[in-house]
């Protein structure tokens, strides 16, 4: 049990399935660090993996500890965490991780735990493609994202940009579910507030 997550209102149960003792994340030789004054997260091509690896639901972030704050405040939907299999690929998704998710989680459901702002918008779509095969790029132009997938460009506002709009938008489904807390950046920054409540 450690007593800074208690604090933060992490339940045993939770604690137990993360395996969290130090609040040091090891993605392949790079780590996330958390303490009450920082928050490192790396930029990293390798992956942090917590749960059962023949789950039926793939949770994927930016980090391990967005991974607890989301299942610390979402137990409802999850009463069985042996169900599930977390992925945390750091700052920026890279096509190599993308790729072993995909091969290694091959008939899974995927939630996607990015941040409510849009650079976390762009991982949903980078992420999403990524796992259905597809690569995109993205561009600002005159105050719109360019993103391109198979040649092709498209020109969407960034204020309603979604996973969602550009699956309809490109005519692809990629089969990726997102959950955004409804009023703070991550599901951390919640938790850390309704701490202090």
């Amino acid at each position: 049990m450690n007593a800074l997550l208690t604090g933060l209102g992490v339940p045993l149960s939770i604690q137990e399935f993360f395996q969290t003792g130090e609040l040091l994340f090891n993605y392949g030789g790079n780590f996330e660090e958390f303490t009450p004054c920082a928050h490192r997260i790396p930029t990293t091509r390798h992956l942090w993996i917590a749960g059962d690896h023949l789950s039926s639901q793939v949770i994927i972030t930016h980090s391990a500890m967005e991974a607890i704050a989301y299942l610390t405040l979402n137990m409802h939907r999850y009463p069985l965490l042996k169900g599930i299999t977390c992925v945390a690929i750091g700052n920026l998704p890279h096509d190599g991780q993308l790729n072993w998710i995909r091969s290694h989680f091959q008939k899974q459901k995927y939630t996607l735990v990015f941040g409510n702002e849009l650079l976390g918008v762009l991982a949903d779509i980078r992420v999403a493609a990524g796992l259905a095969g597809k690569k995109v790029t993205f561009r600002n132009h005159a105050g719109m994202i360019r993103i391109c997938l198979n040649r092709i460009c498209y020109q969407l506002p960034p204020n309603s940009l979604s996973l969602s709009v550009f699956e309809k938008t490109a005519s692809i489904r990629t089969g990726c579910r997102t959950v955004k807390p409804k009023i703070f950046n991550s599901f951390l920054d919640q938790l850390k507030h309704d701490a202090t409540q």
